[in-house]
């Protein structure tokens, strides 16, 4: 599945699509490396050792004294409900959305009977393929997710597990809708799992990272009345595991932002369809 020999990533531009994705897989490799790890993502750590890149400068500009913990809380709802619905269907197919340089594939190690598709922008794709191959159950594809054809690649005859995490707030709401549809259309039956941004998050964005959130929405219950076939289950804030975090000051300031409409700012979804 993976080589062991260094790879250079030095061509990786700063400030681009894969350096944010290196970003988030070097703060999810700092996290586990902590005494108690709230995420504990091992398979990040072993690709950062492989990976020749600025590690240095990429920490000063990340701060992962603090800034990890809202990665690997989120990460780790994410991980605990995707490995409920695979102990509840080992047979599943899943589809793992903006994938980016995450190593969810390796870390839940999902049944010999999952079917794994890992999907993101083609050059996204080609920096994974420095690290990863396929394999039998697992599959990369390069796309974009609003394309339709390679949807088409994808088996629709298991119960399906669409995993989406830090993705749809960075597409408009048409392309949304239509992700949506094109999903539930293809799939009997299934789980989705994605975070939502409020409308605050396209404002800020506007003001600080050049309008690159795009979308926001204030209950995600509102999904529901776009699809009949999206039913949901269940809502978490971000920092639901605050209490984790072994600094005392991060507790504190997480709980005061738990007491503000902050809380809302990324919620996490699980629905079911």
């Amino acid at each position: 599945m993976t080589a062991t020999n260094k790879v250079d990533f030095s061509d990786v531009t700063w400030g681009s699509v894969e350096w944010t994705n290196l970003c988030t897989l070097y703060l999810r490799a700092y996290e586990s490396r902590s005494p108690d790890p709230i995420l504990g993502d091992t398979a990040a750590a072993e690709a950062v050792d492989r990976i020749e890149y600025d590690w240095d400068r990429m920490s000063r500009a990340m701060h992962p004294g603090s800034n990890q913990y809202l990665v690997s809380m989120r990460a780790k709802q994410f991980d605990d409900w995707s490995t409920g619905f695979l102990r509840r269907h080992p047979d599943a197919v899943v589809l793992h959305l903006g994938c980016g340089m995450d190593t969810r594939a390796f870390r839940l190690h999902p049944p010999e009977g999952v079917r794994w598709f890992d999907v993101d922008q083609p050059n996204v794709i080609a920096l994974r393929r420095k690290l990863y191959d396929d394999r039998d159950g697992y599959r990369m594809i390069g796309s974009s997710v609003t394309d339709e054809a390679w949807l088409c690649e994808i088996p629709a005859d298991r119960p399906t597990l669409v995993v989406a995490e830090g993705l749809v707030m960075y597409l408009v709401e048409p392309e949304v809708r239509a992700l949506l549809q094109r999903l539930t259309d293809r799939f009997a039956g299934g789980e989705l799992l994605f975070d939502t941004t409020s409308p605050l998050g396209p404002r800020l964005s506007r003001l600080f990272t050049k309008g690159i959130t795009k979308w926001g929405i204030r209950d995600a219950r509102d999904i529901e009345r776009w699809n009949p076939r999206l039913r949901l289950l269940e809502q978490s804030s971000v920092g639901a595991l605050r209490e984790r975090i072994p600094s005392a000051p991060l507790r504190l300031l997480w709980r005061l932002v738990e007491t503000t409409p902050l809380r809302n700012y990324d919620v996490l979804n699980r629905f079911a369809f």
